[in-house]
């Protein structure tokens, strides 16, 4: 029940109130965060909380009995935030970033850092193709690529475009040469995603183009790819930022624009003020300089 405490403490205000935008003025989020946890609040439990009305919101039976134990567990909460309070600016205790895992190799050194200018964090950097939600407090900071991501309640920030190209290795260069245009793909191996359905668009233009049949290493684990790129599997995507990182790769055509990842910082509206996201927006912001490319 833990996990949905969030919920229940809205609930216990909105019944206190009587209304969503009182609730959300207490609790100093969106009324659509409030409206948000009241319905996922009725649908985990199964059972209807309130009773909606041109007025506001009336507690059901079944809400009366939740709300006497968030009554209680509410003024527990409130004895410990009174014991709590001041910590509250310090950049301290957990700091959550997300990001797809082929952008780990930028953002580990940036975490690092940070966290060398605030030894109390613990930094908690989860990757992976799942979106973890902020609204419920997966995540702090999520850096995102593709569209401009649309959830509800979120500040999504531009942060910069990653330019991607393909890349062979001086092992397969020795062995297998440089193709001369695209119409000589036919005569050369790739690395690339094993999925089709990659929505990556140089994944997309790389089997458009090349033979599928000449796509000969694939793997969905970037840093699969890029190790077959680099151990001279065959030509292959990379960031221009890695492959410059990396060294030992040369580009087999220059970057186009359509190959390029834009990338957003998002953070939930509830959680973007606060000093220790603040602090760390600044810091990411000024690192990603380095990252863009003459």
């Amino acid at each position: 029940m833990m996990d949905s405490w969030d919920e229940v403490r809205t609930a216990f205000h909105v019944a206190r109130v009587g209304t969503v935008s009182g609730a959300a003025e207490v609790l100093g989020v969106h009324h659509a965060t409030v409206i948000r946890h009241i319905d996922a609040l009725e649908e985990r439990l199964g059972v209807k909380l309130f009773q909606r009305h041109a007025r506001g919101y009336t507690t059901t039976e079944a809400g009366d009995d939740l709300l006497r134990v968030a009554q209680a567990t509410d003024d527990q909460f409130s004895q410990l935030s009174g014991r709590l309070k001041g910590r509250g600016n310090d950049v301290s205790g957990e700091l959550v970033i997300t990001s797809l895992g082929g952008f780990s190799h930028l953002m580990v050194p940036v975490l690092t850092e940070f966290q060398h200018q605030y030894p109390d964090l613990i930094v908690r950097y989860l990757t992976g193709e799942r979106l973890f939600r902020l609204e419920y407090g997966e995540a702090h900071v999520a850096i995102r690529a593709g569209s401009p991501p649309d959830q509800p309640d979120n500040v999504v920030q531009p942060f910069f475009k990653q330019a991607h190209t393909l890349y062979a290795s001086d092992a397969y260069i020795a062995r297998y040469g440089l193709p001369g245009s695209e119409a000589e793909f036919a005569q050369h191996y790739f690395v690339g995603a094993d999925d089709p359905k990659n929505r990556a668009p140089f994944n997309q233009w790389l089997r458009d183009t090349a033979p599928v049949e000449r796509i000969t290493f694939r793997s969905q684990d970037v840093h699969a790819q890029r190790r077959a790129i680099m151990d001279g599997a065959g030509i292959g995507f990379l960031s221009c930022v890695l492959a410059r990182d990396i060294g030992g790769l040369t580009e087999v055509m220059p970057p186009r624009d359509e190959w390029a990842a834009p990338l957003w910082i998002v953070t939930h509206m509830d959680l973007h003020r606060t000093t220790k996201v603040q602090a760390f927006l600044g810091f990411l912001k000024e690192r990603a300089k380095a990252w863009e490319l003459a």
